[in-house]
């Protein structure tokens, strides 16, 4: 039985580190069990940007995360690229919801294509055939006809493509605050309440 508490969250190696540190305070803060799934290169990624040492052992991962976040240990699982044991790699799971954020053009390339090689493309090899939520926040500009095309073919499968491109209407005044824009964005994709940022005409 589908559970709409437990989300999974993938971060990739592309630039964009902030949403997804946002992204995953969010969830946390409104008590969803977050299903973590974290690549070697988004760690490449997250200690450019963010100047975060996320360790390569899954369970040392959860710690640093928890302390970072302040949440309950039971509602953060972070899951290694190759574990397959993880309930993610079936159709039996209860999650709902998958988001990608960022996903790199090799990640969509390879989910596009059904190449279950990672725990991360497997994951959302399963969302696909079971008809579940996908979320894919791609970080890439400009857009090749390759990446064109492969959005195209996930979109056309239900998949929400939602590149995180801010609006300023709302005339954002530091970075957080389109960041929070892009968050919000995603948050209502996955059916999440949240007043991250202004409605247009409020």
């Amino acid at each position: 039985m589908i559970d709409n508490k437990h989300i999974a969250l993938a971060f990739t190696g592309a630039s964009g580190a902030a949403y997804s540190q946002r992204l995953l305070g969010v969830l946390l803060e409104q008590k969803f069990t977050v299903h973590l799934m974290i690549s070697a290169a988004a760690r490449i990624v997250f200690s450019d940007e963010l100047d975060w040492a996320l360790p390569a052992r899954a369970s040392d991962v959860h710690k640093m995360l928890v302390d970072e976040f302040q949440c309950e240990p039971d509602l953060l699982k972070v899951y290694g690229e190759q574990q397959w044991s993880s309930p993610l790699a079936s159709g039996s799971h209860c999650v709902g919801t998958m988001i990608v954020c960022p996903c790199t053009m090799g990640t969509l390339s390879s989910i596009a294509c059904g190449s279950s090689n990672n725990l991360i493309n497997r994951a959302a090899d399963v969302m696909l055939k079971e008809n579940r939520k996908l979320i894919l926040v791609p970080r890439e500009t400009p857009f090749s006809a390759i990446h064109l095309e492969n959005m195209l073919k996930l979109s056309r499968l239900g998949v929400c493509i939602l590149p995180p491109n801010p609006g300023f209407y709302f005339k954002p005044t530091q970075i957080s605050d389109i960041v929070d824009f892009v968050v919000a964005r995603i948050l209502d994709q996955a059916n999440i309440e949240n007043q991250l940022a202004p409605r247009w005409g409020e």
